[in-house]
C-alpha cells in the first residue's frame, strides 16, 4: 500500500521498498493465482534448512486485494503434499537453554551480516528449485525473471507486479500495429536475479522500467536502480528510462504504456527520468 503523507488506502510499492534491506527474501505477485500459488511456494522456501529466512510475499493492496478473477484453488490434502512436514530448525527448550540474537560485538557484527548475505543470495538455489516443482505439482509455471512480446525486442519494459498484465496488452497491440516491443516481467526481488536480467535484456537498446515507488531526493526509482547498476560500465549499454506510475493507486492504463512507448521512442523523455501522470497544477 501506499504510505502516509497524504493518507492512502490504495496501492504503490512504497511499503516494501521502505522493507527493501530488510534482508528477507521477496517474491512479487502479478495476479490472484499467482498471489495463491507462491504463498504456498513461500513456505517450502523459507522453512528450507538451506533458507531459514523470512520470505516476504507482495501483492498489490487495493488491485488483486478488491479484484473478481477466476482463481483454481487446491484440496488442503494437495497443499499438504506439496510441503514437507514443519520441522523447526531451532526451539527454544528450557532443558537445553541457548541464546539467540546476542549482541554482536564490532569484532563479530560485519562476518555476521556476511553470512547473512550469503546466505540471502544462496536462497536463489531453492527458490528456482521450489519454482520448478510447483510447476510439477500443478502445471503452473514460474520463473524468477519472465519474459513477453517480440523476442529479441530492441525496446523492452520492464515491471513488477499487477501493472504487467496492462502492459502486457498494450505490448501485443504495439506488436500487432508493427512496433518491436518485449517486456520482462521480475517476480524475485531480493534476492535481486542479476544473471536472468542481464539474459533478458541483451538484445535490448531502449529499456522502460516502470517503478510504483519513488526514492525521493534519489535519481530514480527502485528498479530502475538497479537495472543501472546491472549495466553500469558495460559496453553496448541500453538506454534505460526509468517511468515512476500509479503512485496512490492512481491508475495506469493499457493507453498510457502505449503512450510511454511512443515518447520513449520519439526521444521526448528528455532526463530518462518521469514521474508519469502528474496533474500539472498539483
Amino acid at each position: 500500500r501506499a504510505l502516509s503523507g497524504p493518507i492512502s488506502i490504495w496501492n504503490d510499492h512504497a511499503d516494501i521498498m521502505a522493507e527493501r534491506d530488510a534482508g528477507w527474501v521477496q517474491i512479487f505477485f502479478e495476479n490472484g493465482q499467482e498471489s495463491f500459488d507462491l504463498t504456498v511456494c513461500a513456505f517450502r522456501i523459507a522453512e528450507d534448512k538451506r533458507v531459514l529466512l523470512p520470505v516476504g510475499v507482495n501483492l498489490d493492496g487495493f488491485i488483486l486485494t478488491h479484484m473478481i478473477e477466476p482463481i483454481e484453488f487446491m484440496e488442503q490434502n494437495e497443499i499438504k503434499a506439496f510441503l514437507p512436514p514443519y520441522k523447526p530448525q531451532m526451539v527454544l527448550d528450557p532443558k537445553k537453554p541457548v541464546s539467540m540474537g546476542p549482541v554482536g560485538v564490532p569484532e563479530v557484527y560485519m562476518e555476521a551480516k556476511k553470512q547473512y548475505e550469503q546466505a540471502l543470495w544462496d536462497s536463489k538455489a531453492v527458490v528456482k528449485e521450489v519454482l520448478d516443482a510447483w510447476g510439477k505439482h500443478t502445471g503452473r509455471k514460474y520463473s524468477l525473471v519472465e519474459t513477453g512480446g517480440k523476442k529479441k525486442a530492441k525496446t523492452v519494459f520492464v515491471t513488477m507486479g499487477s501493472l504487467g498484465e496492462t502492459a502486457m496488452t498494450a505490448i501485443d497491440n504495439l506488436n500487432a500495429a508493427g512496433q518491436d516491443v518485449g517486456q520482462v516481467r521480475l517476480r524475485l526481488w531480493r534476492p535481486f536475479p542479476k544473471e536472468e536480467m542481464k539474459k533478458a535484456l541483451k538484445d535490448a537498446k531502449k529499456v522502460i522500467v516502470i517503478d510504483r515507488a519513488l526514492s525521493p531526493g534519489g535519481v530514480c526509482g527502485p528498479v530502475a536502480t538497479e537495472i543501472r547498476s546491472l549495466f553500469y560500465g558495460a559496453k553496448d549499454a541500453p538506454k534505460i528510462i526509468n517511468i515512476v506510475a500509479g503512485l496512490g493507486g492512481r491508475d495506469v492504463s493499457v493507453k498510457d504504456f502505449e503512450e510511454m512507448y511512443t515518447q520513449a521512442k520519439g526521444n521526448k523523455i528528455k532526463d530518462d527520468y518521469v514521474i508519469w501522470g502528474v496533474k500539472s497544477n498539483a
